[in-house]
């Protein structure tokens, strides 16, 4: 598949992705895991999630297609010492294992980014072990909701919109994970399907969340898609960052990034 990467790994996007741990990010599998097991980590960055993992289950491998961002993933396994860590380049599309090789196959905000996220699906139901579980979790932009509702802010939806879809991709992925699973051959009371947020609203995480997101419309791989693909311009681009750190300094601010979440029973 020739899938196109929205956000890249401008360093304002790897600020947002290693923040991430198994706690905010992969909740609703933990309690499911346990020593023994074997997890595939699909699309698995810089892998703070990914090590995090491994400190509750016997070994992990991460992969990712962005070869370079492996690089990011050994020094995170090196802070972590996570000795039982193992990263490779890999392709949801066709994984490099045998059948039924993993307990838990793993993808935390992969599919809204892919051209094909059903056949992901039956890729990583495949190298699962019968009664394993796939894990799958995906933010819904449409369905993300924030306060005050500047004209900004709503502009930096529209474009965020825009962007996805000229990449063939599905922002709004955490209200498709059910059809997608079902789709491919997954029967419903195999599924069970949770939704969880993360909210940003005190003074520190309002800081962090307008930085980052202002300088993700201006310099990441999103905003050159933006402006190569002609959906804005550098002044509308100005006018978004200038709103995220507008929003960012309002003491009332609230932004709730809503996350589907799957867990199938192979």
């Amino acid at each position: 598949m020739n899938d196109t990467y929205t956000h890249g790994h401008h360093a304002s996007v790897l600020r947002s992705h290693t923040w991430r741990t198994a706690k905010n990010s992969a909740g609703y599998l933990l309690s499911h895991l346990t020593s023994s097991m074997t997890i595939l980590d699909v699309g698995c960055g810089p892998a703070t999630i990914t090590c995090d993992l491994a400190t509750r289950v016997a070994s992990v491998i991460g992969i990712e297609q962005a070869a370079g961002i492996l690089d990011r993933a050994e020094a995170t396994k090196i802070e972590w010492g996570a000795d039982n860590v193992e990263f490779q380049n890999g392709d949801v599309y066709s994984l490099d294992f045998p059948d039924g090789t993993f307990d838990v196959a793993h993808a935390h905000q992969v599919l809204q980014h892919l051209t094909d996220p059903v056949a992901a699906l039956r890729e990583m139901m495949r190298v699962t072990k019968k009664g394993g579980l796939v894990a799958v979790r995906d933010a819904d932009y449409h369905a993300m909701s924030w306060y005050p509702e500047t004209p900004a802010l709503h502009r930096w939806m529209e474009v965020y919109q825009a962007v996805a879809r000229r990449n063939d991709a599905e922002p709004d992925a955490a209200r498709h994970l059910l059809r997608w699973a079902r789709e491919a051959g997954v029967e419903r009371d195999r599924i069970e399907a949770s939704v969880d947020s993360w909210l940003f609203s005190t003074p520190e995480e309002r800081a962090w969340w307008g930085d980052l997101w202002a300088d993700r419309s201006v310099d990441s791989a999103f905003g050159e898609q933006a402006r190569d693909y002609g959906i804005a311009t550098e002044e509308d681009q100005a006018v978004i960052a200038a709103g995220w750190s507008s929003w960012a300094s309002d003491p009332d601010a609230w932004f709730v990034v809503p996350n589907g979440e799957l867990l199938i029973r192979v």
